[in-house]
């Protein structure tokens, strides 16, 4: 396993190195900053730089999101080194854990440093051309001064600033000149480089976190140990908002190793020299829990069953999620009316790391070094000073690499970080609190179940001249992100994002939200809204293009006449997997969805054959418009990912809980899809040049309405519920 030493502050690395630094200030301008002798450093405190030049040449950037497996350490440091003109063979790169000075956060969230829905290029794409253009012109300048030349004469070129006669100072050459002396003015958005001019963008590049990986010199929080850090096992509440009422742990204190026993608000936790131990000790436990609370009457089908009941009548608490024009009236007044009913079940993130934590909290109480891999560097500083009563400042984060997250790590700091270093503040020792994957199982944050009910009226040369979509679920955003919640306008984007179907040309259309009551912990899973959502309506669109007697292809392409991007991908799936001409092998069909993930546009074919009431998927095609595809590589990687994620979604995946308590103990009974049930997947970018928007979702959405559709034209009925497992075996 790893070990983690702190690393100096970047004041020192600075001094000691040799560097000079570039960051943009939040007044907009350009500082300098850095240990060079010559160079006119700025107040380290006062800035934080994206991008370190070493005078060997070789160039560090760093960057704001979170590392969980889908490649932000390459793609975003490649936006950085393309305006930079940087010599991509000399970058490394460093992920930043803290931001005090408000430089690395993501504008999509309100400059947080959170990571999640697809938002990371999304988010940083401009931010990063300008830090990356701005370190540029500093170069220039400086080169500029030295040569007395006039600065536009200069130019760039992998990693060295060129005259007009071809002399070139590499730019670790250039760090050691002075600084010039005049203010230098940042750059704007039209002064970026055009994209004609792009040599990194758009390219290939190898993983930068793949090596390490492939060697196990990858950094989880899993791996840190530090000198006397205690491990801890917990034994947690069956039922949420139960607490320990007695506790018999005689037995316990006698393993060896053990050196406490400690109640916490939902759990007794064991500490212990050894993982072991804490592990030996746990399970001799005798704890008798409050029962008090009103979850022990929950259970998972008498949830379902109330959903549905909800998303047929139509009755409780409605929000509307989008309306256009009067769908209420188009369905009253008759006509060819067509109605469908979907439903989708609980669902546990299954990430391949089981969730952790490591604190060491200082002697006064009030201080702590945290490593941890979360979603939000933000957020988990701030569930760490609120549990110690002190200032952001006084909580040293050590940001990792994560095992897969997909939601979960979103907001679990305010469990596992929360308990870490209450225990660490306790023992005045570090301790590392882990979960085994039953742990994780049983606690799990599940996606919620959601019913749906769609209605629809057709002309008589079968266009959709109105649609209703009702969805009825428990709120994500209430319970994961309460501070995000508003209780007056109660819209949940976690769940209803999808709905909308602004892409599809339908006159009178009405998206609503039945909001019903939390019966399981929840939070946003791979795909949120969107995945359910497009499950339901592209399902539903098989059937009213079937009721229209038309295909699915001609139907769809009616609705996306006004919208370029999504009836480019539509045509483009089509053609890949030769849906409106194929014959497939026998036993085999071809089913289409369209779907979307915010702004990033998708389609998806899948070949399926259904032996003995179970669907077998042979082939996966999909098509994607991501706007801009920073990382082409890593992109049709996170779409195949995306599209497996959503298979497994729909073969069996399924969380059920009786009484409250989860019923599902380790993958041996929550099973996700196996390597021999993965497809041949074909996955083709498309690029229209909007603004990118991000693919790591994308693939969710478009499998299962896909593999529903193609179930229909091979037997003349689809399933209507995910998993399928449900209503074919």
């Amino acid at each position: 396993m790893n070990s983690q030493n702190i690393s100096p502050t970047r004041r020192a690395f600075l001094a000691g190195t040799g560097t000079v630094g570039f960051a943009l200030l939040a007044s907009g301008g350009v500082a300098l900053f850095g240990g060079s002798a010559e160079a006119k450093p700025a107040d380290e405190t006062d800035v934080n730089g994206w991008v370190v030049i070493h005078t060997d040449g070789s160039i560090l950037i760093r960057f704001g999101a979170a590392e969980m497996g889908q490649g932000v350490n390459t793609s975003l440091p490649m936006i950085v080194a393309e305006e930079l003109d940087a010599d991509w063979s000399r970058v490394s790169v460093e992920q930043v854990s803290a931001d005090p000075d408000g430089i690395f956060g993501n504008p999509s969230f309100g400059g947080m440093l959170f990571s999640a829905g697809s938002s990371s290029v999304e988010g940083y794409f401009t931010a990063l051309r300008l830090a990356g253009a701005n370190a540029r012109r500093v170069l220039i300048r400086t080169a500029a001064a030295h040569w007395d030349v006039a600065p536009e004469s200069l130019s760039t070129d992998a990693g060295h600033v060129v005259k007009a006669d071809g002399e070139r100072l590499g730019y670790g050459e250039v760090i050691r000149l002075p600084a010039p002396s005049a203010a230098i003015e940042q750059v704007s958005e039209l002064e970026l480089k055009p994209r004609t001019d792009w040599r990194v963008i758009g390219t290939d590049k190898e993983r930068l976190d793949i090596p390490a990986k492939t060697r196990g010199e990858s950094l989880y929080s899993i791996d840190v140990r530090l000198p006397g850090m205690l491990y801890a096992a917990q034994l947690l509440a069956p039922v949420e908002g139960e607490t320990p009422s007695l506790v018999s742990n005689e037995a316990s204190r006698q393993v060896a190793g053990v050196t406490d026993i400690v109640p916490l608000r939902n759990s007794v936790a064991v500490l212990a020299e050894t993982w072991e131990s804490a592990l030996a000790a746990r399970d001799l436990l005798q704890v008798e829990w409050t029962e008090t609370s009103g979850f022990r009457n929950a259970d998972s089908s008498l949830e379902m069953s109330e959903l549905i009941s909800a998303a047929k009548t139509g009755e409780g608490d409605v929000i509307v999620w989008e309306e256009r024009g009067d769908a209420a009236k188009a369905l009253a007044a008759g006509g060819r009316i067509h109605t469908a009913q979907y439903q989708t079940v609980h669902v546990y993130h299954a990430q391949m790391e089981p969730l952790n934590a490591v604190a060491s909290v200082d002697d006064d109480g009030l201080g702590a070094d945290v490593w941890l891999g979360s979603q939000s560097q933000s957020v988990s500083i701030g569930v760490a000073a609120g549990v110690l009563g002190t200032t952001p400042d006084r909580i040293r984060m050590h940001a990792t690499q994560m095992g897969g997250s997909f939601g979960r790590r979103t907001v679990f700091a305010r469990d596992l970080l929360r308990d870490a270093l209450l225990l660490s503040r306790h023992a005045g020792r570090p301790v590392k609190l882990m979960w085994t994957r039953e742990d994780d199982v049983k606690n799990a944050w599940l996606r919620p179940p959601t019913a749906h009910r769609l209605d629809a009226v057709l002309d008589a040369v079968g266009n959709v001249t109105a649609m209703r979509h009702r969805v009825a679920a428990p709120s994500i955003m209430e319970f994961a992100f309460p501070r995000r919640w508003n209780p007056k306008v109660r819209r949940d984007l976690l769940v209803m994002e999808g709905a909308e179907s602004t892409d599809y040309a339908i006159p009178d259309f009405r998206a609503e939200h039945i909001l019903t009551p939390r019966r399981s912990r929840v939070a946003a899973w791979r795909g949120i809204g969107w995945g359910p959502n497009c499950f339901a309506r592209e399902c539903f669109l098989d059937e009213l293009a079937r009721a229209a007697g038309s295909d699915p292809v001609a139907f769809r392409r009616r609705l996306l006449r006004e919208s370029p991007r999504g009836l480019a991908v539509l045509n483009a799936v089509v053609e890949m997997s030769n849906f409106a001409t194929a014959i497939a092998p026998e036993g085999r069909a071809l089913g289409l969805s369209f779907a979307g993930y915010k702004a990033t546009m998708g389609a998806g074919v899948a070949e399926v054959s259904v032996e003995d009431g179970r669907v077998h998927v042979h082939r996966f095609w999909a098509a994607v418009d991501p706007g801009i595809a920073i990382h082409p590589q890593n992109t049709r990687a996170q779409v195949e990912g995306g599209i497996l994620f959503g298979l497994s979604s729909l073969m069996r995946e399924r969380t059920t809980f009786t009484g409250g308590v989860i019923d599902q103990n380790n993958f041996y009974d929550y099973e996700p899809i196996r390597i021999d049930e993965i497809p041949e997947i074909e996955v083709q970018i498309l690029e229209s040049g909007a603004h990118p928007s991000g693919a790591g979702e994308i693939g969710v959405p478009m499998t299962g309405a896909a593999v529903a559709n193609a179930v229909r034209s091979l037997t003349g009925k689809a399933p209507s519920a995910l998993p399928f497992g449900e209503v074919l075996s």
